[in-house]
């Protein structure tokens, strides 16, 4: 983007916010088109307002109100006295941010990850509708088992678009160490920023009984969740099944 780019007048195929919006949208929106060309890379510090006053032409408190949406919305964090950095998954504080599992006493306890499968394959129909694929094109089934406290409470079937996550095995998966969007995030530059989902009670069925240690037709939490990246193109359709005897999903409206 050139330091010169004005913006009320951003080119139409630009993706910015059309011209009628509130002026801070507007830097929002060629904010967000910087860190989706990978300007300013997770973890890394963007320039300070008044910098990028100067850059757009506005106004520092037009640049501070579109910061504070982003950092709002979890694409940057504020950091007293050291600046303002892209949000990453490495941060403590959103590491786990799409996980809403948590125990019923007590506090949460770290989550035990097993990779059960990772290969390569054609995407079934609907996810490929699901993941804006071509017919046939190739995708990557990650499946999971999460447990806490020794107990499996989770069953995950991801399912990656498979032009993005070229390289990623079982064994790159099971070597990994932080949360998996972590990885990601710094190996395959797949950001994840939001996501939607559709919550309903489903019965155990007899293989999925016997992973997650539970008599086959007991209740579980069914959890699909489409995540999405900047430009809102989806880029992961994760199906999970929740073992909630002694936990709940937890979520906070606002």
């Amino acid at each position: 983007m050139p330091s010169a780019a004005h913006p009320v007048e951003p080119s139409a195929d630009a993706g910015a916010a059309p011209a009628f919006s509130p002026l801070y949208q507007q830097i929002k929106a060629l904010l967000v088109r910087s860190l989706q060309g990978s300007e300013w890379r997770p973890g890394e510090a963007i320039p300070s307002e008044l910098e990028l006053a100067a850059r757009f032409k506005v106004s520092q408190g037009t640049v501070r109100k579109a910061i504070d949406e982003l950092a709002a919305e979890g694409l940057l964090v504020r950091r007293q006295g050291k600046g303002t950095f892209v949000a990453t998954h490495a941060e403590q504080t959103v590491q786990y941010r799409f996980l809403r599992l948590a125990p019923d006493e007590g506090a949460t306890a770290p989550v035990e990850r097993r990779v059960l499968d990772c290969r390569r394959l054609r995407a079934p129909a609907e996810v490929a509708r699901a993941l804006d694929l071509k017919s046939g094109e190739a995708a990557v089934l990650v499946r999971r088992l999460l447990s806490a406290q020794g107990r499996p409470v989770v069953l995950d079937d991801i399912w990656l678009p498979g032009a993005l996550f070229k390289g990623l095995t079982a064994e790159k998966l099971s070597g990994w160490r932080g949360p998996m969007y972590e990885l990601f995030e710094s190996e395959f530059g797949v950001r994840m920023i939001r996501a939607e989902e559709q919550i309903r009670a489903v019965a155990a069925d007899a293989a999925t009984a016997q992973l997650l240690a539970v008599e086959p037709g007991a209740p579980l939490l069914s959890v699909e969740r489409l995540s999405r990246t900047y430009g809102d193109k989806p880029v992961e359709l994760r199906r999970g099944l929740y073992h909630t005897a002694q936990h709940h999903y937890r979520n906070e409206l606002s």
